[in-house]
């Protein structure tokens, strides 16, 4: 059963849950993309690696870019909260 939110408490918005599970999502994929890279390059992992073709310059690219765009959308939803609060506090 849910409970139903307090006065103090704002709903959370579907942006806010977009947010929130993109950047996590690009978090998890950029983690699983780094640890192929070290499993492909490590001793006994892929002998035949090229990184230099097929796949693994888009995995290389996800783990350099991922991380920044995730934290930016971590900052875009703390500072939208942040903003969505004041404005609540400031009408009461």
């Amino acid at each position: 059963m849910s409970t139903p939110p307090s006065a103090g408490d704002l709903p959370v918005r579907r942006i806010d849950r977009i947010l929130a599970f993109m950047s996590l999502g690009l978090l998890v994929l950029s983690v699983v993309c780094f640890f192929s890279i070290i499993i492909a390059s490590g001793p006994g992992g892929l002998e035949q690696a090229d990184f230099a073709t097929g796949f693994w310059p888009v995995v290389t690219l996800i783990v350099y870019v991922a991380p920044p765009i995730a934290f930016a959308l971590l900052l875009t939803l703390l500072i939208m909260t942040f903003v969505r609060r004041g404005r609540a506090n400031k009408g009461r």
